[in-house]
């Protein structure tokens, strides 16, 4: 049964008129902001990644060392540096670490919504790429992540700008110029992560199904034409590799840095991944389907809107399709496998969804379904709440390991959530589904990363290496932790950077350096201490990042000493002028 009224005074379609347009962008992006901004300044970067990255470009920014990344001094060769760049220009607009490591992904968030509606208005109507842009902001996987200073949020931005100038080129054109933007978003988003080539997937099925009955398509036009794409490409890639070909042939730092971010991260990372290793099926088992809620609830009802559109040839819906299918493939044949690497393919899904969003919004079954969906993670959030009251010790095992009682996010959760069900009713599903979203991510804003800052950070943990260790002395990392460079205040030496598959080599390195001088204190995990250092004086710095730290002197094992490499030691100095 259909239900009308409020939808249709919810996605009023009007005109496509000036006035109209700039009337959805400014609530667009007024919710966007709300949804994704808030508690920007309110963290410091967190691991995994964010601190790897915040140290990189707060680095590069006091060195002005621009086009080779380090991490603490050692070579950083897993990622091209645009985003670094990026991350640098916002670091020196805002002077304020806490809020520029946050800024690419927002605005790269913000830009994917304007492109996502743009498009689907171009291809359809109005009400279409509002939808498409609301469906997209309210998925789970994409409004998280861009709340996240992780690469791919960035990378995002650059696939959704290629697919956008494609698909004005190839369904709404002919439109060179924005056939070249495609190219070169693609181009930058290369250099930004390896797989940024994504979007031209899109040309495989176009050129597959651009025969007679399907629509729209390109009219005829001379193949040399089509060059301007590669052109466009190879331009936009230069900006990076040229400089760093130039720089690498005088400098085998950055040579060595060349091959290993041309071959061992990209090639060899995806036919021979050393982590991650995951099955076939997995982000169709294990990803898609939570992460890509609400979208993944919805499609009972959008497969058969897709089945027609198959049937009647329409471009317009079967080749995003087509590239999403591509996308999902590429990844699934890698062995290396994180839930993120999927994410490009997320907006294409919203964008022909679009179209039928508003029909399906109208249907009572759809809306009781979000309802539920609602009304389960509320009632999740409450039980949690009641099993920690239960389990006090579990209570004070998560406030010991985070500074954070759970209790009280989950009852404002769940129960402002349960609240939103109450009023709305079931007939107003996806209204309970939004809020229930903007309840959690306003909750983990304002209360929860606040009041985990301290530890997830690495600061607490920082705090207490720097109240034991003896300031007058040289003090050394093993094993460390990129969060803990970022927090440091004082000059360390280090032993490399990601040593974890040599941890071994690395505490032998380290047991020689502590030989060398009684002067000298070390940083060790509970391995490295076993392994090097079991007879030296240590002192226990407690539990962080599941791991057991102690701040070691003495003699370290003969053996580890003999084993040990001088040459790989690092000293590094945080920047002063830096926030």
């Amino acid at each position: 049964m259909r239900q009308a009224g409020w939808v249709e005074s919810w996605f009023r379609a009007g005109s496509n008129s000036e006035r109209d347009v700039r009337l959805d962008l400014f609530w667009l992006l007024g919710l966007g902001l709300l949804l994704i901004a808030t508690g920007i300044g309110l963290r410091d970067p967190w691991p995994a990644d964010e601190p790897r990255f915040a140290l990189i470009v707060r680095d590069m920014v006091a060195t002005g060392e621009w086009l080779l990344p380090r991490v603490g001094g050692d070579v950083y060769g897993d990622k091209p540096p645009l985003y670094f760049w990026i991350m640098g220009l916002s670091l020196l607009a805002t002077g304020c670490l806490r809020v520029a490591f946050l800024l690419p992904s927002l605005l790269s968030g913000l830009a994917c919504l304007v492109l996502i509606y743009d498009l689907g208005r171009r291809l359809w109507n109005r009400e279409s790429g509002l939808a498409a842009a609301l469906a997209l902001l309210l998925t789970i996987q994409f409004v998280w992540q861009v709340r996240q200073a992780q690469i791919d949020a960035t990378l995002l931005f650059w696939v959704v700008l290629s697919l956008y100038g494609l698909l004005r080129h190839l369904l709404l054109g002919p439109a060179w110029g924005w056939y070249a933007v495609g190219w070169g978003a693609a181009g930058f988003g290369v250099i930004t992560k390896g797989v940024g080539f994504l979007p031209l997937l899109v040309l495989i099925p176009f050129a597959l199904l651009r025969g007679s009955g399907w629509s729209p398509r390109v009219q005829g036009t001379s193949a040399a034409t089509w060059l301007i794409g590669p052109l466009a490409f190879l331009a936009a890639v230069s900006t990076w590799l040229v400089p760093m070909l130039l720089a690498a042939n005088a400098d085998p730092t950055l040579a060595a840095y060349r091959d290993e971010i041309l071959f061992r991260q990209t090639v060899g990372r995806y036919t021979d991944a050393w982590h991650h290793r995951e099955p076939f099926w997995y982000f169709i088992v294990k990803v898609i389907p939570g992460l890509w809620l609400p979208l993944t609830l919805l499609l009972p009802w959008l497969i058969p809107h897709f089945r027609k559109a198959w049937q009647a040839r329409d471009l317009r819906v079967v080749l995003p399709l087509a590239w999403i299918a591509l996308v999902l493939l590429f990844f699934s044949l890698s062995s290396g496998k994180r839930g993120v690497y999927v994410l490009p393919a997320l907006p294409a899904l919203a964008l022909v969804s679009g179209p039928y969003l508003l029909e399906l919004m109208q249907r009572r079954s759809v809306q009781r379904a979000m309802f539920v969906l609602a009304a389960v993670i509320a009632a999740v959030c409450l039980l949690g709440a009641v099993f920690t009251m239960i389990r006090p010790e579990l209570r004070q095992e998560l406030i010991a390991r985070y500074d954070l009682d759970v209790l009280g996010p989950l009852l404002v959760i769940g129960g402002v959530s349960a609240l939103i069900c109450v009023i709305v009713r079931p007939m107003r599903g996806a209204i309970a589904f939004a809020g229930l979203l903007a309840t959690a991510l306003l909750t983990v804003s304002y209360w929860v990363n606040p009041k985990m800052n301290a530890i997830r950070s690495g600061a607490a943990f920082i705090a207490r290496v720097e109240q034991i260790d003896d300031p007058n002395d040289e003090l050394g990392f093993v094993g460390f932790k990129e969060q803990y460079l970022l927090n440091v205040h004082r000059p360390i030496v280090h032993f490399g950077h990601a040593r974890w598959r040599e941890p071994d080599q690395e505490a032998a390195d380290a047991a020689l350096w502590l030989s060398g001088s009684e002067d000298r204190q070390l940083v060790v995990n509970e391995h490295a201490r076993a392994r090097c250092f079991a007879d030296t004086t240590s002192k226990s710095l407690g539990i962080a990042n599941r791991s057991h730290w102690y701040i070691v002197r003495g003699k370290p094992n003969p053996e580890c000493v003999a084993r040990g490499n001088a040459s790989a030691l690092y000293h590094y100095a945080p920047p002063p002028s830096v926030s």
